[in-house]
C-alpha cells in the first residue's frame, strides 16, 4: 500500500508564554575573552548574520559547537545569546541545528564550503522577555526575513502594520516622497505594491517612533501571529490514527514522554478521566533521520523552557547503548532569568546596518575578532511556505514554571548629563529635579556603582566611628528621642514635596482654584508647625548629646514636654488632615477635567524628589500621628512610673491616641482610595477602576494556565472581582488588562493534582474558569485565603454598582485569552493605538517589584509598611568590600531609600526589600561589629550596622515587615482594625 502523502508537521513554541519585563542571558559575559580553542588543524568557518552580512571565524576543527557560537556571541558583543544558535544543511539536505557538544569536525564534512545561518532557535513568546536592545534588533531581523520569504504567514493588515514598523526604524519619520520611494526600491514582503498605500497610511502614524521602539511594536506584531516561532516538518498520520482529523496543541502537563523508532514520531499522553483522546499518537516521517532532527529540536525546547536547570548528562553504559545520548545542552530559561537578574552588564554601542536613523544610537566600531567580508547575497535555504499545505500538525507548547526573579535595584542619576533634560517649575526653592530617564527595557544600573555611593569621602574608619560613639548617652529614651528626631526630617522632606508641587502646578492655569485652595489650606500650615516641632527637637536632642550650651547646668535629657507641648499644638489642625480625602479627590477631578493638569501631575511624579507616589505624600499628616503614637508608647514602656517624664509621655500619648482614633476611620477609607488611583495609574483597559464600595484587597503574580502553557499574569483582587494582565508596551511601564473574574458566584479549589501543576487552583467563575498556579504553598495559601473571604463577603454584601470592565478590554485581549484564536485586524491594530495613547509611567510601583520577584502583597501589607517607616543613619559594606561607608537610609513603602545625608532633595538610589531575608551575619562571614544585620537575596549580599541596640530592633523589625508580608489579609468594609 502506497503511503499517504506526507503533510507538514509543525514545531516551535507554538505559545505565548508570560514573563517579567526583563530577561535575557549571555552566553559570555560583555568583555569575556573567546575560549581557548583545542590544539589541531584550524579552519575558517563562514558565518551569515541575520543583516545579511558574513563573518569569518578561525577555528580548531576539534573544537566543539559551542566554542564556535561563543566566538560569534562575543564579535557581536551579544549577551542574551542564549536565544540563538547557528543552524546549517547537512550532508542529507536538512537544516539542522549546531550541535554545542560535539566537535565540529563531526558535523560538518566539508567546513570551508559550508555556511553556517545565525538565527533565532528559541522564541520567546513575550517580547519583554528580551532585555537588550540589541537582542530585539536581532529578532526583528528576524522576522523581516521570516516575513519577506513567506515563512510567517498572516493577513495584509498586519504585513502592513509589520512593514511600518520596518521602514519607520530603517528611514525615520514618514516623508511620503521618500517613504513610497524606499517602498518601490525595497520589498519586504510578498506582492508588495499592491499594499504600498495601506503601509504608507500605517507608517505616517508612527511619527516619533525610534529604532528601539519599532523593534518592540514589530515583535508586538509578530507574536500574536499564528505561525510565529513555528517552523514545518513535513509529516503525515499513520494507519492507526485515521480517525484524528486535526491535533492543534498539547499542554506539556498532558505529554508523558516524546521519542522516535524508525520513522515513527511517538507521542505518549497521560491518561485521560474522560478518554477523548489516545494515549499515545503516532506520526510518520520521511526518514529516520528527519524523524530523529524533529526529536531532538522537541528535547531541546522542552528543556530550554520547562526545566530549571541543564540536564546533567547521562551516566556512560558498561556494556552497550540504548537509545540516544542526546541531551540539551546550555542554559534553560529559568538559568537565563536568574544569570541576567543578578548580573550587570556594560551596554556596549552597535549599528544598525540598514537604519538611517541615527539620533538615538550610540555608533562606534564593534570588536571584531576575526575579519570581515561582506556579501550581497542572501541565504536563499528557507524555502516560502506560501501557498503549502499545512493539514494535519501538532503544536507543542514548551513553557516552564516561572521562575523566582532577582532584585531590580533602581538608580537616579545625581549628575544633570544623565538625565532626561526636562524641566518643570521649581522644587524647594531650586530648580526642578530633572526627570528619571527610563531606558526602552525599563533597565536602570545599579547602585552598587554609584561613584556617590562608593565615595571614599563618605567612608569611616571603624575607630572615628567608636570614638563617635562613646561621647553620645546610651539610654535607651536617647534613641527613642532620636528615632522621633530622624524620621521627623524625613517626614518635613516629605512636606516640602506636596508644597513644591504645589508651587510647581499652582501657577498653571489648568489648576483650578478648589484644589489650589485645598492644598494650600493644608500643608502650608502643617510645613510651618513642623518646621518649629523639628527645630525644638534638635535643640533637645543637642541638649542632651551635650553638644551645645555646655555651661548651662539642667536636665535637658527627656523629651515628653517637647512633645506634649507640640501635639497640644497640633490639635487645632487636626480638622485639616480630615482634608486629606478632600485633596485626592480634588486631585483626581482635576485631572480627569484637565489632560494638561495630569501630564504637569505625571510630569512632577517623575521626578527625583517625589520618590513615592504623589498620593502617598498627601496622606503622610495622618500616618505621621500614628508614628507618634508608637513612639509615645515605646517611652512608656521604657520609664518607670516615678521617672521625671514619665508623666509628660503619658499625657502626650493620651492626646494623640484621641487624635488617632478619630482619624483611623477615615485612614483606612483614604487609604484604600489613594491605591484605587496608584492601581489605576498601573493599568491599561480599564475604566470606573475607582467606583464607591470597592475595596483593594491583594496584588501580585499568578501563572495562568491555558491550551499553551503556563503564562505569567498580574492578578490584582477586589471585593468584588479579579483583574488579570500581563506586562504592557515598553514606552509605558503599564499593565495591560485582559480579563476580569466577577466574585459573584465563583467558587474556588485546589488543582495540583488535576493538573499536575505545582501549587495550582482553579477559579471557577458563572460564565469562565481559570487554572492558575503561584510561586510557592505559601504564595498559594494566601491567595485562596484572600479570594475565599471575598467570595464570602461579596455574598451578603452589595458591592460596586458600576461595571468595572469597557469595551476597551477587547481590543488588549491576547490571543491566549481568547476562546477563539482568530486573528483579526483589531487585535493587530491594538498595539499601535496603545502607542499612540502611550505616556511615561513609574517603573518601579510596587506592581512592577511584584513582577519581577514573583510575589503578592495585600492592602494589609501596604497599610503596615506605611505605618512602619523608619529613617536614620546606617553604615553599609558590601560582600567583598573593606570599609563601611555611612548613608542616610529611610524605610517607606517596602523599599530602602539612600542619601548621602539626611539634607539631601532626593535620594540616589533605592532597593526593594520584598523577597530579601534579613538576618545577623554568621562567625565565618568575618563581620566583628556590633548592631549588624544582613539582608541577603540569592547572590546579593548588603550589611548594614546600626548605633544602638535600640536601632539595631527597630530596622530589624521594620524590614521584617517587608521582607516577609502578612500571611492573611482581610481589610474588608474597613472593619478590621490594622495589625501594629
Amino acid at each position: 500500500m502506497a503511503e499517504p502523502d506526507p503533510q507538514p508537521m509543525a514545531s516551535g513554541t507554538g505559545q505565548r508564554l508570560g514573563a517579567p519585563d526583563t530577561l535575557g542571558i549571555s552566553t559570555l559575559d560583555p568583555g569575556h575573552k573567546p575560549p581557548a580553542m583545542p590544539p589541531g588543524r584550524h579552519v575558517t568557518i563562514r558565518v551569515r548574520m541575520l543583516d545579511d552580512t558574513e563573518e569569518l571565524f578561525d577555528i580548531s576543527q576539534k573544537s566543539t559547537g559551542k566554542v564556535l557560537f561563543d566566538l560569534v556571541c562575543s564579535h557581536m558583543n551579544l549577551i542574551e545569546g542564549d536565544y540563538f544558535g547557528l543552524e546549517f544543511q547537512n550532508h542529507q539536505k536538512m537544516m539542522v541545528w549546531l550541535d554545542h557538544i560535539k566537535p565540529i569536525i563531526k558535523q560538518l564534512r566539508r567546513p570551508k564550503h559550508t555556511i553556517l545561518r545565525f538565527a533565532v532557535k528559541f522564541f520567546p513568546p513575550d517580547h519583554a522577555q528580551l532585555l537588550e536592545e540589541l537582542t530585539r534588533y536581532l529578532f526583528a531581523l528576524q522576522i523581516k526575513q521570516d516575513v519577506s520569504c513567506g515563512r510567517l504567514t498572516c493577513n495584509d493588515t498586519s504585513a502592513a502594520l509589520m512593514v511600518s514598523h520596518i521602514i519607520q526604524s530603517e528611514i525615520g519619520d514618514f516623508e511620503e516622497s521618500q517613504c513610497r520611494s524606499h517602498l518601490l526600491n525595497n520589498n519586504y514582503i510578498p506582492e508588495q505594491m499592491p499594499m504600498i498605500d495601506k503601509i504608507m497610511e500605517f507608517h505616517s502614524k508612527n511619527i516619533g517612533q525610534t529604532p528601539a521602539e519599532s523593534d518592540f511594536q514589530l515583535l508586538e506584531v509578530a507574536r500574536r501571529l499564528e505561525m510565529y516561532g513555528i517552523r514545518l516538518h513535513p509529516v503525515s498520520y499513520c494507519s492507526s490514527l485515521q480517525g484524528h482529523t486535526k491535533i492543534n496543541a498539547f499542554n506539556w502537563s498532558k505529554v508523558r514522554k516524546l521519542s522516535f523508532k524508525r520513522k515513527r514520531f511517538l507521542i505518549k499522553l497521560r491518561p485521560d478521566l474522560n478518554n477523548s483522546y489516545q494515549d499515545t499518537l503516532e506520526f510518520l516521517m520521511g526518514s529516520r533521520d528527519c524523524c530523529k532532527v524533529f526529536w531532538k529540536i522537541c528535547v531541546e525546547y522542552h528543556a530550554f523552557f520547562r526545566l530549571f536547570e541543564e540536564p546533567k548528562p547521562k551516566p556512560k553504559p558498561v556494556l552497550f547503548t540504548r537509545g540516544s545520548a542526546f541531551r540539551f545542552s546550555g542554559r534553560t530559561q529559568k538559568q537565563v532569568i536568574d544569570y541576567v537578574r543578578e548580573s550587570e552588564f556594560k551596554k556596549i554601542p552597535f549599528e544598525r546596518k540598514h537604519s538611517r536613523v541615527q539620533h538615538n544610537i550610540r555608533l562606534s566600531p564593534l570588536p571584531s575578532p576575526r575579519h570581515h567580508e561582506v556579501s550581497a547575497e542572501v541565504s536563499g535555504f528557507s524555502a516560502s511556505t506560501k501557498g503549502s499545505h499545512y493539514g494535519h500538525y501538532v503544536v507543542l507548547p514548551f513553557t516552564q514554571q516561572k521562575a523566582e526573579m532577582a532584585p531590580s535595584v533602581v538608580l537616579n542619576s545625581p549628575h544633570p548629563s544623565a538625565s532626561s533634560g526636562h524641566s518643570h517649575g521649581m522644587v524647594n526653592g531650586q530648580k526642578s529635579l530633572e526627570l528619571c530617564s527610563y531606558s526602552p527595557d525599563g533597565r536602570q544600573p545599579s547602585p552598587l556603582t554609584s561613584p556617590l555611593l562608593n565615595d571614599a569621602g563618605s567612608v569611616r574608619t571603624d575607630d572615628e566611628d567608636d570614638v563617635r560613639r562613646k561621647r553620645f548617652p546610651t539610654d535607651r529614651a536617647y534613641f527613642i528621642a532620636k528615632e522621633l528626631l530622624t524620621t521627623e526630617r524625613t517626614y518635613l522632606k516629605d512636606l516640602e514635596v506636596v508644597t513644591s508641587f504645589q508651587s510647581a502646578v499652582g501657577q498653571d492655569e489648568a489648576t483650578p482654584d478648589s484644589l489650589k485652595n485645598t492644598v494650600l489650606s493644608t500643608f502650608e500650615p502643617l510645613h510651618k508647625f513642623h518646621a518649629g516641632f523639628l527645630r525644638e527637637v534638635e535643640q533637645r536632642l543637642a541638649l542632651w548629646e551635650g553638644r551645645s550650651n555646655a555651661h548651662i547646668k539642667g536636665d535637658y535629657q527627656h523629651i515628653g514636654d517637647v512633645m506634649l507641648n507640640n501635639l497640644q499644638g497640633l490639635k487645632p489642625l487636626t480638622a485639616n488632615l480630615h482634608k486629606q480625602s478632600e485633596v485626592l479627590l480634588e486631585l483626581e477631578k482635576a485631572c480627569r477635567a484637565s489632560r494638561r493638569l495630569e501630564g504637569l501631575c505625571r510630569d512632577f511624579e517623575l521626578q527625583k524628589v517625589c520618590y513615592v507616589p504623589l498620593n502617598v505624600f498627601i496622606l503622610r499628616p495622618l500616618h505621621r500621628l500614628s508614628h507618634y503614637k508608637q513612639i509615645l508608647e515605646r517611652l512608656c514602656k521604657h520609664y518607670p512610673a516615678t521617672h521625671g517624664d514619665f508623666r509628660d509621655c503619658r499625657a502626650a500619648l493620651a492626646d494623640v491616641s484621641e487624635m488617632v482614633e478619630q482619624l483611623q476611620g477615615s485612614l483606612i477609607k483614604m487609604e484604600n482610595f489613594q491605591k484605587l488611583l496608584e492601581l489605576k495609574k498601573d493599568l491599561i483597559g480599564v475604566d470606573n477602576l475607582v467606583v464607591p464600595g470597592r475595596e483593594f484587597i491583594r496584588l501580585g503574580c499568578l501563572s495562568k494556565l491555558s491550551g499553551k502553557g503556563l503564562q505569567q499574569r498580574m492578578f490584582f483582587l477586589f471585593n468584588d472581582v479579579i483583574l488579570y494582565t500581563s506586562r504592557g508596551m515598553m514606552g509605558t511601564n503599564q499593565f495591560r488588562v485582559h480579563g476580569q473574574l466577577p466574585l459573584h458566584g465563583m467558587t474556588i479549589r485546589e488543582s495540583e493534582d488535576e493538573w499536575g501543576v505545582p501549587h495550582a487552583f482553579t477559579l471557577v467563575g458563572q460564565q469562565q474558569s481559570l487554572v492558575v498556579a503561584a510561586s510557592s504553598l505559601m504564595e498559594m495559601e494566601k491567595w485562596m485565603d484572600d479570594i475565599q473571604g471575598a467570595i464570602e463577603t461579596v455574598k451578603t454584601s452589595k458591592g460596586p454598582s458600576s461595571d468595572l470592565l469597557t469595551c476597551s478590554l477587547i481590543d488588549n485581549k491576547c490571543p491566549e485569552d481568547s476562546l477563539v484564536e482568530a486573528e483579526s485586524e483589531d487585535d493587530i491594530t491594538a498595539s499601535h493605538t496603545s502607542l499612540e495613547r502611550s505616556s511615561p509611567h513609574r517603573g518601579n510601583t510596587m506592581v512592577h517589584v511584584c513582577w519581577h520577584r514573583n510575589t503578592s502583597v495585600s492592602m494589609v501589607d501596604f497599610s503596615l509598611a506605611v505605618e512602619n517607616q523608619l529613617s536614620g543613619n546606617l553604615l553599609r559594606k558590601f560582600k567583598n568590600s573593606n570599609g563601611w561607608q555611612k548613608l542616610w537610609v529611610v524605610f517607606t513603602n517596602f523599599s530602602l531609600f539612600f542619601y548621602k545625608s539626611h539634607q539631601d532633595d532626593y535620594p540616589l538610589a533605592s532597593l526593594p526589600l520584598l523577597g530579601y531575608s534579613v538576618t545577623v551575619p554568621s562567625e565565618s562571614e568575618n563581620i566583628h561589629k556590633e548592631y549588624v544585620f544582613k539582608l541577603h537575596f540569592k547572590s546579593h549580599v548588603y550589611y548594614f550596622r546600626s548605633e544602638s541596640e535600640y536601632t539595631f530592633e527597630r530596622w530589624m523589625e521594620v524590614i521584617r515587615s517587608a521582607t516577609v508580608p502578612s500571611i492573611s489579609a482581610r481589610v474588608r468594609n474597613g472593619k478590621e482594625s490594622h495589625p501594629h
